[in-house]
């Protein structure tokens, strides 16, 4: 893995993008990603969204043994219509563990799980019957997948949010 900016805590505003959500086997789960953000992008040309951000790979709950659920998704401008495939969704504004790297995402999750433990950090995370529910945990991909095929040429800033402290409320 090529660490590109170091393990810190970011504060992230609210963002706003279009994305589609499937449930998949932890393996082949890399495979599904690309076919989804092959589909995304052609649903963005046909129905001409040209303002479009970058992509993400978003994880609402992983079991590593089993299914994965997760989110291809495009940040936009602001709130955008989607339809019964592609859904309008929101990235939650709050405290965020992030690290950006090039290769490896395995080693780059470790490294980014090993800071938020070192630091006494409580991810924004629960167990539940289907695995691990995160509150936001997401790739961004800073290098355009649909220009760049190679994976380990792709920059990616791996976000992961942290639990409000007792009596913030969110």
């Amino acid at each position: 893995m090529e660490l590109l900016e170091p393990p810190r805590v970011v504060e992230r505003p609210e963002a706003d993008y279009l994305g589609i959500r499937v449930v998949t086997p932890f393996r082949g789960m890399l495979s599904v990603r690309n076919e989804l953000i092959d589909e995304l992008s052609d649903w963005l040309v046909r129905e001409g969204v040209d303002d479009a951000g970058l992509f993400f790979l978003r994880l609402h709950v992983i079991d590593m043994n089993g299914p994965m659920d997760l989110e291809v998704g495009v940040t936009t401008p602001g709130p955008l219509s989607g339809d019964a495939r592609v859904r309008p969704d929101v990235l939650p504004a709050g405290r965020y563990v992030t690290l950006t790297y090039r290769n490896h995402s395995l080693r780059a999750n470790r490294a980014l799980l090993d800071f938020a433990g070192a630091a006494d950090l409580t991810l924004d995370r629960r167990e539940v019957a289907d695995g691990d529910l995160f509150g936001c945990r997401y790739e961004l991909f800073r290098t355009d997948p649909r220009k760049e095929p190679r994976k380990t040429k792709w920059e990616v800033e791996l976000n992961i949010r942290l639990a409000e402290p007792p009596g913030t409320g969110d």
